[in-house]
């Protein structure tokens, strides 16, 4: 496995034995910050502790003390202390409230010949097929359909 060398400056020990020592801060961000206090190679770190040593102490797997060194080396104290916050890319919703009525409008029409009623599935390529958006999953139409609490051909509870 690849080595990270944490090195830290005076001041970024400092605000690391800030967090650990005053105010409320949650528990993984004065976990890392231990972590990355005992890893330091620097020359302001007289004590420095060994990957397994540490896990020891805190209680944690040597492999997150491997991950908080990665995120360290890699991306910065900030993203070292925050852990894995972040990081799923963020999604436009498609479904806005255009969409929604039409969709809604949609389910109330008349099924497909040879269909009794709507599926979840026939609605969304229906959608497509009308413009209506470029592209939707049928989960998409099941929360849109469930939020706006349209029953889709049932008795509706009131």
């Amino acid at each position: 496995m690849k080595r990270y060398v944490v090195t830290l400056e005076k001041e970024e020990r400092d605000e690391l034995a800030g967090i650990t020592r005053k105010g409320s801060h949650q528990s993984q961000r004065v976990i890392n910050a231990l972590v990355l206090l005992n890893c330091d190679e620097g020359e302001f770190n007289e004590h420095r502790a060994r990957g397994e040593a540490i896990a020891g102490i805190l209680r944690i797997s040597a492999r997150k003390v491997d991950r908080v060194k990665k995120r360290f080396v890699e991306e910065g104290m900030e993203a070292a202390l925050g852990g894995r916050q972040g990081r799923r890319p963020s999604y436009v919703c498609k479904a806005d409230g255009a969409f929604e009525a039409r969709l809604v409008a949609l389910s109330c029409a008349e099924p497909p010949e040879g269909r009794s009623q709507w599926s979840l599935r026939l609605l969304a390529d229906r959608a497509v097929e009308l413009g209506h958006i470029d592209s939707v999953s049928h989960e998409t139409v099941r929360r849109v359909l469930k939020k706006t609490q349209s029953s889709r051909g049932g008795a509706s509870a009131g």
